[in-house]
């Protein structure tokens, strides 16, 4: 099955480059390529792409706006240069799918479309950690919640490493157990916390309390399901 993808972001080169580089696989096909979000909601609706890329800073309407207006219409990735960015925490709450930087590599922009399309979510490590920062700045408190007495044991440290930014890879190395027995544990914890995907998991990892803003993040590499 063909993967199809919006490409949206204001900067023509950085576009047209993401655009190329994808539209070279043979499971992918970019559809249209858009310069701000207004266009990006009207490509997406005329074009029912499986995946959307979105620049978060962007004319007319930004990144953050064009992800909410699009909804569950397809999945987006938002488009990001981090370490300057303090819009990460409500693009996650907007629906966000994930993130990639702007300097991404070749690989790892095709690998996050393809993990992304198949109804995975991407967070790597260093979203993970501009999250923490975000609570930090936020005055989040550490507290119980009750939403976490739905899990077994096994599923509150699922959690956490989730969290964490860890893959079900480097779950799975942790627990010493298959990739398989790791997604069967992030599929419960979806589902008893009605959460859609594992970037929502991360979010409520926060939001319970189960970490808190001073711990750090782990795992690393390539971000992934």
């Amino acid at each position: 099955m063909t993967i199809r993808v919006v490409v949206a972001d204001d900067q023509e080169l950085v576009r047209s480059g993401f655009a190329m580089i994808l539209d070279a696989q043979p499971d992918i096909e970019v559809v249209a390529e858009v310069g701000d979000g207004a266009l990006a909601v009207d490509a997406v609706r005329r074009h029912g792409p499986d995946v959307a890329l979105l620049d978060i800073r962007m004319p007319v309407m930004d990144g953050i706006e064009a992800c909410r207006a699009i909804g569950g219409d397809c999945r987006t990735v938002m488009l990001t240069t981090f370490d300057s960015d303090e819009y990460v925490y409500e693009a996650l709450h907007a629906g966000a799918s994930g993130f990639l930087l702007k300097d991404v590599r070749r690989d790892d922009l095709v690998h996050a479309v393809r993990v992304v399309a198949r109804g995975d979510a991407l967070l790597a490590p260093s979203v993970a950690r501009r999250l923490v920062e975000e609570y930090t700045a936020r005055g989040a408190r550490r507290r119980d919640d009750v939403r976490l007495d739905a899990l077994t044991a096994r599923e509150r440290e699922t959690l956490l490493l989730l969290g964490r930014g860890l893959s079900n890879a480097e779950i799975a190395a942790e627990f010493v157990v298959s990739e398989h027995t790791v997604k069967t544990h992030v599929g419960n914890v979806l589902s008893k916390l009605g959460l859609r995907d594992r970037v929502q998991a991360v979010i409520c990892a926060y939001e319970t309390g189960l970490i808190a803003a001073g711990d750090p993040p782990r795992g690393g590499g390539r971000p992934g399901g």
